[in-house]
């Protein structure tokens, strides 16, 4: 049974599930922390007994956690590298930071010789 800190509990022994206290009720009573802090009434070889069972099914998962950040890691840099070339090949066609303030007198210079073969 799960119980804020700050709230009425009745008596028996509790534990802070963030830092893993104890605390000890011998009789009915208001339970230290604020409304932050859960704790679970349990009895002590209740806790002891469950910290096997909690390591059997961490070393159960650890692989397919493993594998998930492997996956997760490997997507994260495919999608990068998309993105990466993506951006790469699309250009305008032009600098801002470059003028191409040469290009006019050519131009002109090319009408000219245009049209003096005319002639």
């Amino acid at each position: 049974m799960l119980t804020k800190g700050g709230h009425k509990a009745a008596a028996g022994t509790y534990w802070n599930l963030k830092d893993g206290s104890r605390i000890d009720l011998a009789e009915e009573g208001v339970l230290p922390g604020n409304a932050h802090s859960t704790f679970i009434k349990a009895s002590s070889m209740t806790v002891l007994l469950a910290g096997p069972v909690l390591g059997l099914l961490f070393a159960v998962f650890l692989p397919f956690i493993g594998i998930a950040m492997s996956i997760m890691l490997v997507a994260g840099k495919v999608v990068d590298s998309v993105a990466s070339a993506t951006a790469g090949s699309m250009s305008f066609g032009w600098r801002p930071v470059e003028a191409y303030l040469t290009g006019r007198k050519k131009r002109k210079e090319a009408r000219a010789k245009k049209s003096e073969t005319r002639k």
